[in-house]
């Protein structure tokens, strides 16, 4: 009798944590039905053009034989140049619609180079869209369909999202239309390598070729972010997901609607992440900000005075927690208007005041001047240095001041990663103007101190952390 009570007990208190379960699990059937007629698939076409026979591999030729030869129809056939037909290749993605009047957003890489654009509603209808304009830097293209009295999404453009909260996304993977995955937010602010001015939401959401393009649900049902990028090694995927936040898309929207074109602030600095030992040579309690490595010519950053070795901690009142934290803030930024921006500078905080300009097509660096002959070396670093001649500065893409490192032996360089061929900059946040200069620097560091260098790689500036030998 006591056992057949103690089993009753398990089995109710069994039901009950499986009932308890069951409620915290979100219920995605109610936003599915409400969100999906406004999920578009949108196809795309695109002319291209070949020879219609396989050609021989380039530099070879078809041999010159005999005419009576029975191989000269045998290349004539199968290796002849041919005519060159035309022939379409297709490719899928997805979008969502934001207003009643047609206008639909998707991936720029969607529908880039695409000669015809069709967009499959879920009732079955097709349109023929226009492609209104796009934006390869924040992977947005806004497209309009001529019909009137569209479902619409509602957007979640001042919507908090947070770390760790279930998101749902509707899209056409493979060419599936209308698919249901669902996943959490991994995290927020990606910076990726292809795209810095945009900050990505991650997530899990299983998303696959075709995803592309479509919306990014909160349990709302709003859209909080377009569906743009996964990682993966095999091509399918593998649990990392990345959107574009939906605040960043439909600035980017309405000004191609508005304008025709997209524009953003640019600053004018190349920056790089403050390391541990970049911080503690820098007197920092603790790594942060954006490091600045090079400053640009005639650029919002020279005219504010900006420095090389500047460390950004804030702008326009936004904390820059890590270097990745800054384009985005500053791509976001009005063109024109004057911004505070906060500064560490040879240890002691500044605040700067910087007027925005527009991200220009190409950032050109003009830079070069006259270096005179000369060598040095230092023991105590365990590096060797010769001066720049004019034409090796402008070969090298080099500014008006540094040295070419000539030899790195066993010692605190190597250590810190210098390479030979390298162009040392700045040594313990000074810039160095010939090599004698370096030689005069290098005896002022004392012995055991952690200081940084800037040296240029490959046209590139990046910021070291060298301990000093005895």
């Amino acid at each position: 009798m006591l056992r057949s009570v103690i089993l009753t007990i398990v089995i109710v208190v069994s039901g009950a944590v499986t009932t308890v379960q069951s409620r915290e699990l979100p219920d995605f059937t109610k936003l599915v039905t409400n969100s999906s007629a406004a999920v578009v698939n949108i196809s795309t076409t695109q002319k291209r053009s070949g020879h219609a026979r396989p050609r021989l591999p380039k530099g070879l030729q078809i041999p010159d034989l005999p005419e009576n030869s029975p191989f000269n129809e045998f290349f004539k056939r199968f290796f002849g140049e041919g005519e060159i037909k035309e022939f379409n290749t297709q490719s899928l993605g997805s979008g969502f619609i934001i207003s009643a009047d047609g206008y639909v957003i998707s991936n720029n890489h969607v529908i880039k180079d695409a000669d015809e654009v069709i967009v499959r509603l879920t009732d079955r209808r097709e349109f023929k869209a226009t492609i209104v304009g796009a934006d390869e830097r924040s992977d947005i293209a806004l497209l309009k369909i001529d019909a009137t009295n569209l479902p619409t999404v509602p957007l979640g453009i001042n919507y908090p999202l947070q770390v760790g909260e279930w998101v749902l996304v509707i899209g056409s993977p493979f060419g599936f239309d209308h698919s249901v995955t669902q996943g959490i937010v991994s995290a927020i602010g990606r910076s990726l390598p292809s795209e810095n001015y945009v900050p990505f939401i991650q997530t899990d959401v299983a998303i696959n070729p075709g995803n592309s393009g479509g919306p990014l649900f909160n349990l709302d049902g709003q859209v909080v972010g377009v569906n743009s990028q996964i990682f993966s090694r095999t091509g399918g995927f593998m649990g990392l997901s990345f959107a574009i936040p939906i605040k960043v898309a439909m600035d980017v929207a309405d000004q191609i609607r508005l304008t025709g074109k997209v524009s953003r602030a640019w600053l004018g600095v190349l920056i790089q992440d403050v390391t541990r030992e970049l911080a503690d040579s820098f007197d920092m309690d603790k790594p942060q900000g954006a490091l600045v490595a090079k400053v640009l010519a005639d650029s919002p950053a020279s005219v504010a005075g900006f420095k090389v070795g500047d460390i950004v901690l804030a702008f326009a009142d936004h904390k820059v927690n890590r270097s990745s934290d800054l384009p985005p803030i500053v791509g976001s930024t009005r063109v024109g208007i004057e911004v505070p921006v906060k500064i560490l500078r040879d240890g002691k905080t500044l605040e700067l005041q910087v007027k925005t300009a527009e991200l220009p097509e190409e950032e050109q660096i003009r830079m070069g001047s006259r270096a005179r002959p000369g060598t040095a070396a230092d023991t105590k670093l365990g590096i060797s240095v010769a001066d720049l001649s004019a034409e090796q500065r402008k070969a090298q893409d080099a500014p008006d001041h540094g040295v070419l490192v000539t030899e790195v032996r066993a010692g605190p360089a190597k250590l810190a990663g210098v390479r030979k061929g390298d162009l040392l900059l700045m040594l313990d946040n000074n810039k160095i103007k010939d090599s004698k200069n370096f030689k005069t620097l290098s005896k002022a560091i004392p012995a055991g101190k952690t200081i940084s260098i800037l040296v240029q790689r490959q046209g590139n500036p990046i910021f070291l952390a060298l301990k000093a030998g005895k």
